[in-house]
């Protein structure tokens, strides 16, 4: 007795339809040469904006020698590009003890823009992160490690350490009470209304401390915002109420970080202090803190021209989906489409940075221009990051596409959604649009840290994204995997009604 198995052929399930579909959709994208010249157009725009940008950078220094290059940028602990000028009025400190004083008064003077051409605009007042305080450092060696409590400008208190950290306290801006203490490698800042019920700020390791440190009173003022530049500034404060543990000798006085007019003799803008009976009455000028403009040109500045390089991008999308509007797209192609799409954007966005990035950086340091340090790992993000934008941009434009089923309407809405709130911020003009529009993804490319405790001009070229590179990234992508997804819903119901 013998038995035999018939087998049937039938239309290909879901699962097996989407390599095929995936298959004919790339076939169909390649076998456009327009859309080829297009992504090359694409990758030919912005790289060259980024080396144009790039080979016209020249960076000049006023130092004690005269004009001319500017030294690299002072590294923190971290390797992070910092600023460390400030007027600093102390004992050293072995091994253990405390430093503690009143901020009875903080006074300042910033320069406006000239009312009269010629004479300088100079008027009171304090930049919101004039600082005034306590401070122990290793060493008055710049960019070395160091721990501080602080006045504000109007920030209230704040402790700070090793130049990238910031702790809140209380938001006071009127006299009050400071408090620093060492214990082996750990430093605690507190703060009193009265000098008698103390707060603590924050606590935090310094470590490698030595067992010699300097401890004292500091002023310093970073410069007030002219729009994409900083103008001179600086603070006074009067320190009273003064008292040490485990130092008693006699106050030593350092303008740290002071530099030279070009004579090579005269400070510029030096700071001071005035003994007035038991109070210290210090001003400074500078700053403790990161260098996110003044530590040298971002990599990402060499991407500048990636909003205009996406326009081909977004217009290939679109017409991918629309020339083939008519064939009776099943939810599969849409998927696909996208798929295909992602693809090629992405290494289209991958050859671009690539290429854009470290070529640019070369140029710059040929031209020997500071340079903003960054890590493998931030350069890898940059250019990584900006292939993801590109792609999850592209995605997106697909998906319009194939929801307004008009070509020159989603190109336009794709432009409208991810360019213009792009080259608003690049301006300067509302920067809040690259908290919730597509957008956002330019976070990505962002090679410096945008920190809370320095203000920098609101503008891209400034260096300030309001959300971090990853928060961004995911807003676009959002906003990407929301319109594919419904345009395959649509088309969903159209195959199966």
């Amino acid at each position: 007795m013998s038995s035999s198995i018939s087998h049937r052929s039938g239309p290909p399930t879901g699962r097996d339809r989407f390599p095929q579909s995936l298959r004919a959709e790339w076939t169909r994208f390649r076998s456009a040469r327009g859309r080829l010249l297009a992504l090359a157009a694409s990758v030919l725009v912005t790289v060259a904006l980024g080396l144009l940008i790039a080979g016209g950078v020249r960076s000049t220094c006023v130092t004690g020698k005269g004009e001319g290059a500017c030294p690299a940028p002072l590294l923190g602990p971290d390797g992070t590009a910092v600023k460390d000028r400030y007027y600093f009025v102390h004992q050293p400190l072995k091994g253990n003890g405390s430093i503690t004083a009143r901020v009875s008064d903080m006074t300042g003077q910033i320069r406006l823009p000239d009312a009269v051409p010629g004479v300088r605009n100079v008027k009171e007042g304090v930049v919101p992160w004039a600082k005034a305080g306590l401070l122990v450092r290793q060493s008055l060696t710049q960019g070395t490690p160091y721990a501080a409590v602080m006045l504000t400008g109007y920030h209230g208190v704040r402790m700070q350490y090793n130049f990238t950290h910031d702790l809140p306290g209380g938001p006071h801006n009127g006299p009050q009470w400071l408090r620093l203490t060492r214990s082996g490698d750990t430093v605690t800042g507190s703060e009193s209304d009265d000098g008698k019920t103390w707060t603590e700020v924050g606590t935090v390791r310094l470590t490698g401390l030595p067992e010699t440190v300097e401890i004292g009173l500091f002023a310093t003022s970073p410069g007030v915002l002219w729009d994409m530049a900083k103008a001179f500034a600086q603070t006074t404060a009067t320190f009273d109420r003064i008292t040490l543990q485990g130092a008693n000798g006699s106050w030593r006085r350092d303008d740290v970080g002071v530099g030279m007019l070009s004579d090579g003799k005269t400070p510029h803008h030096p700071g001071g202090v005035v003994e007035s009976g038991d109070k210290l009455i210090v001003t400074g000028n500078g700053d403790i803190g990161p260098a996110t403009v003044e530590g040298g040109v971002r990599a990402d500045l060499m991407l500048i021209g990636g909003g205009l390089g996406l326009i081909p991008v977004l217009v290939v999308a679109v017409v991918f989906f629309t020339a083939d509007r008519r064939r009776g797209l099943t939810r599969t192609d849409v998927a696909a489409k996208g798929v295909v799409i992602g693809a090629v954007a992405f290494t289209t966005g991958l050859v671009t940075s690539g290429v854009v990035v470290p070529v640019g950086l070369a140029i710059l340091r040929a031209n020997e221009n500071p340079i903003q340090p960054i890590t493998l790992g931030t350069g890898l993000r940059v250019i990584v990051g900006y292939a993801a934008l590109t792609a999850a941009a592209a995605v997106l434009a697909l998906g319009l596409a194939a929801l307004v089923k008009r070509a020159v309407v989603a190109a336009g809405l794709a432009v409208a959604l991810v360019l213009v709130p792009y080259l608003l911020a690049t301006a300067g003009l509302a920067p809040w649009l690259l908290t919730f529009t597509p957008a956002a993804g330019f976070a990505i490319t962002q090679s410096v840290p945008t920190f809370a405790h320095v203000d920098v001009a609101l503008s891209l070229l400034g260096g300030y994204y309001p959300l971090p590179p990853w928060a961004g990234l995911a807003v676009t992508c959002g906003y990407a995997a929301l319109a594919l997804g419904a345009a395959t819903a649509v088309h969903r119901r159209k195959s199966t009604g």
